[in-house]
């Protein structure tokens, strides 16, 4: 399956059930205040079938970004279809060009994509929830774990793009020790299909 046929749809359509857990449009504060506006389109995915045989780009797939565990709501885990923001392409187009860059194959942790608002680690407030977020565990042979690894392909990634946040190694807020945070920002997609009118 290619990424032509993926289906957006606006999350405003959705059932009621999906809206109270996606939040399409609503506005959501990070941790420092600052309001942003949910993602509103999405991809629908019909299987995990359908989320491994997408690729997004030669090396990604799209099951690699939306992995998560039982800290996810239960409809959004358990039950098909699943809907990922459209961003979700702009994170995969990046770490593409990352990869390309390292001369090494990337790995994304379990939640270390794309995460609903409903998740339990943070919720919205974490910017995973705009699908233009990765933690990176391991780059080829190299386990990212230590502030050498940490800051060495931090260094690379945001060499690559003014709008890439590499977090810095470290145990306090906003920084990591035991893998490579990633992300694109509070950035959503609206694909030339759908309208933004409501």
């Amino acid at each position: 399956m290619s990424v032509e046929e993926l289906r957006p749809i606006d999350g405003l359509n959705l059932s009621a059930e999906y809206r109270a857990l996606l939040r399409p449009g609503e506005a959501e504060s990070d941790s420092a205040g600052t309001a942003h506006h949910l993602p509103r389109f999405f991809y629908e995915i019909g299987s995990w079938q359908d989320a491994h045989a997408i690729r997004l780009t030669p090396h990604f797939t799209l099951a690699e970004l939306m992995l998560v565990d039982c800290r996810e709501a239960e409809l959004l885990l358990r039950h098909f279809p699943h809907y990922v923001p459209c961003a979700v392409i702009l994170l995969a187009t990046f770490l593409e060009d990352f990869r390309r860059e390292v001369g090494a194959p990337v790995f994304v942790s379990a939640n270390g994509g794309y995460r609903s608002p409903a998740h339990q680690i943070r919720g919205a407030k974490s910017i995973h929830a705009w699908g233009t977020a990765a933690n990176i565990y391991r780059i080829g042979d190299t386990f990212l774990d230590d502030a050498r690894s940490i800051e060495k392909y931090g260094a690379t990634a945001s060499s690559l793009s003014r709008a890439m946040l590499a977090r810095p190694f470290g145990s306090r807020k906003g920084e990591t020790d035991d893998h490579l945070h990633l992300d694109l920002g509070f950035v959503s997609l609206t694909p030339r299909q759908c309208s933004e009118a409501s």
